[in-house]
């Protein structure tokens, strides 16, 4: 059946204009097939909305819409990167309404993860404002018959300056959705003097429907026919189902059926374990407490933190895999005329979301499944239900929801497949829910790490030799690390000291890791900066001065993927600078209190911090100030850039102060926040946040503010008492002076 034309246009012309109504983008961006025929139908329309690309909607009665791409998980890219967009569009965030996107490959990628989000879409969103008010300029100058360079964009409107017309966006709308799509080439972008919404105080667009108690979160959702379910798997993991007894849960009050699912082997996927299906979350929960599941264990029932530090101590005095080998090391640690020797470990750590896992799925009537997940990459999540439950990837339709916390657990899909299977085998909609200690013993944790040092210094106290024998873990596997478990060969301070040399084993481990908010990162600032304020007192040195004296002159290195990232030292000294400046470092301070320093380059962000903290006679120890100075480039929301520093800042000290996942008899020791503790807001300490707005591209803020919180809370300690803490948790330290 033929599409009637109204319009006028030529063939060519209609398509394009089709691909631009559905939604098509000429930015790197595919036009749907099935997007064209949905554009020729609002062709039909008189009043044309004008959609210039995925990310923009404007009616003809003025509603603007703008499209939230990525999962929103508290870090506020649901309010920053509309932001771009409606400064390049020219409108008032006050004059838009912010619609979060499904799963869409017109999107391009959609996650939430790495501190990405800002740099891969910053240019992106800037060209599809810019687009938008191209083309909306245009449609002006051709209703008034005047060159498109005697009008500006305003607040949402088209201004004639010569004459003082003015026409709203919604009134050039229907005009503009008939315009050809400029080259980008063409388009002006703003400089930055000339923002207006970007680098300015927005609150989040979800605050007034967070406070109210407005459903946002997965764990809200409910659909019509909704039935809830739990999971149980194996404490020890990787174990399988051998019985269990579901005829009695079946008779329970409340419950609807129970039954084994065999699962796959894939530790970040479906694992063997028993669905339990009730009419609501408590009675599941309570047949869970009745449930009685006989284990078939084959690997890992041994495995215990003692014994891996057992393990760890024993590897560490032999050598390990060499990932950097520069000078010659060993020569220099025997010349060196003072040598510096210390041990330095960390644990495991879970992730502790407030939202515990959960997820959605219902059978769809094409034989497909229909997902409604908090996840933080939900491409990935859509891979895994296809091919886990074997079907077709255009069957598995998924939709997002904000997310109560992710800090990486939710990069990680095993709760939305175990929702997809376990619809796909009952056949109505269903809920999963963990508990809360079923989400603490089955997590991809932050990994155990050792660290076995040496620092050589010369006779003018300058650090000449460093030796890192690093023992980390592999899942099931003594040659690879697990997932951000390891260490690259340029991590600092490779590329600073002429003789320098990195080892690296690897431990047996039955136990899944996985990326915790500034993976890798999180870990190293914290034996990295406290052994360097170990070099800098036996060097009789300042650590301020002897970090920026380690820096060096100014310089930009080179990056390579292999080795090391490109890496400014002037950005990384200016922090540095700043941040001593802006804590009145080395202030005369009451016996029993404390400064200390540390810094670290993290995903493409430069962080330098200093914590002040006091520690009584008893022990007690108090965190009073935390000033904090980064390099990210612009900031796009100044609001929620403040919020994930002071975030990073507050998780980092609970999991430094507080936190550690221990393992017995190859299970997960901890099971809810009465032994995985989470920081108090008495024991919270004030946060001064101050940026250095340099010109450099924008970089992410979630993640590199966290890893210089441990160090500089445990090089304050020392300062405050002369205890050195060179293993986490803080609290297991008798921090006692006298």
């Amino acid at each position: 059946m033929s599409t009637p034309n109204p319009s006028g246009l030529s063939r060519r012309e209609f398509l394009r204009v089709s691909a631009l109504t559905a939604g098509g983008f000429a930015l790197g961006l595919v036009v749907l097939p099935n997007a064209l025929g949905q554009a020729a139908g609002a062709l039909d329309n008189t009043a044309r909305q004008f959609t210039p690309n995925p990310f923009i909607r404007i009616t003809p009665d003025g509603v603007i819409t703008l499209i939230a791409k990525n999962p929103e998980v508290g870090q506020g890219i649901k309010t920053s990167l509309p932001m771009i967009i409606a400064e390049e569009l020219e409108v008032d965030f006050e004059q838009v309404v912010i619609e979060q996107a499904a799963l869409d490959p017109q999107l391009g990628a959609q996650f939430a993860g790495g501190s990405l989000s800002t740099p891969m879409n910053y240019d992106l969103l800037r060209k599809a404002g810019a687009t938008a008010r191209t083309m909306l300029i245009e449609a002006a100058a051709q209703t008034w018959g005047v060159p498109a360079s005697e009008l500006i964009a305003e607040r949402g409107t088209v201004l004639h300056r010569a004459s003082g017309r003015r026409l709203t966006y919604g009134e050039l709308a229907t005009k503009a959705a008939t315009l050809p799509v400029p080259d980008e080439t063409s388009l002006r972008l703003k400089e930055p003097d000339e923002f207006k919404v970007l680098g300015s105080r927005i609150g989040g667009v979800d605050n007034p429907a967070i406070v109210t108690g407005q459903a946002l979160f997965g764990i809200d959702q409910k659909v019509p026919g909704m039935v809830h379910a739990v999971y149980q798997k194996c404490p020890v993991f990787g174990g399988k189902v051998g019985s269990a007894n579901l005829a009695q849960l079946k008779g329970m009050p409340g419950v609807r059926d129970a039954f084994v699912i065999e699962g796959t082997s894939n530790y970040s996927g479906l694992l063997p374990g028993v669905a339990i299906l009730a009419d609501s979350t408590w009675a599941s929960f309570r047949a869970l407490k009745a449930l009685r599941v006989e284990w078939e264990i084959t690997n890992g029932a041994d495995q215990s933190s003692a014994a891996f530090a057992a393990a760890a101590m024993d590897a560490g005095t032999r050598g390990g895999n060499v990932l950097r080998n520069d000078g010659d090391t060993s020569a220099a640690l025997d010349a060196a005329t003072k040598v510096v020797t210390a041990a330095y470990d960390y644990p495991y750590l879970h992730h502790a979301t407030l939202e515990p896992m959960n997820a959605m799925a219902w059978p769809t009537e094409d034989g497909g499944i229909e997902v409604l997940a908090p996840t933080q990459t939900p491409q990935s999540a859509q891979d895994l239900v296809a091919q886990t439950l074997k079907l077709p990837k255009e069957k598995i339709r998924l939709r997002f929801t904000r997310i109560g916390g992710g800090f990486g657990r939710r990069l990680g899909n095993d709760y939305v497949v175990e929702a997809a299977a376990i619809a796909q085998r009952a056949g109505v909609p269903v809920k999963v829910t963990w508990t809360r200690e079923q989400d603490t013993q089955h997590g991809f944790y932050r990994p155990v790490g050792w660290h076995f040092f040496r620092a050589g210094l010369d006779a003018a106290g300058n650090l000449n030799a460093w030796h890192d024998h690093f023992v980390t873990v592999g899942l099931n596997n003594e040659k690879d690390p697990g997932r951000s478990a390891g260490m690259s060969p340029g991590e600092f301070p490779a590329r600073f000291v002429p003789n320098l040399r990195l080892e690296q084993s690897v431990l047996n481990t039955n136990i899944p890791t996985g990326p915790l908010r500034a993976p890798g990162s999180n870990a190293l600032a914290f034996v990295l900066q406290c052994f360097l304020d170990e070099v800098a007192l036996a060097a009789g040195r300042d650590p301020v001065e002897f970090r920026l004296s380690l820096l060096g002159e100014d310089r930009q290195l080179a990056g390579s993927s292999a080795q090391a990232p490109a890496y400014s030292t002037k950005r990384m000294k200016d922090v540095i600078a700043l941040a001593a400046e802006k804590s009145d470092w080395g202030k005369s301070l009451p016996k029993g209190s404390g400064q200390g320093v540390a810094f670290h380059f993290s995903h493409r962000g430069y962080v330098a911090e200093v914590a002040e903290v006091s520690v009584a006679q008893d022990g007690t120890l108090k965190v009073h100030r935390v000033t904090v100075v980064s390099d990210v480039g612009p900031i796009m929301n100044l609001s929620g850039a403040e919020n994930q520093i002071e975030g990073s800042v507050i998780d980092g000290l609970s999991g430094a102060w507080l936190q550690e996942i221990t393992l017995e008899q190859g299970r997960v020791v901890q099971g809810n926040f009465d032994t995985y503790q989470l920081l108090r807001g008495v024991d919270a300490p004030q946060v001064d946040v101050h940026f250095i707005q340099s010109a450099n591209p924008p970089t992410g803020l979630g993640e590199p503010a966290l890893p210089p919180l441990p160090p500089a809370v445990c090089n304050a300690i020392f300062a405050a008492t002369g205890h050195r803490i060179r293993s986490l948790p803080i609290r297991k330290h008798d921090l006692r002076w006298s």
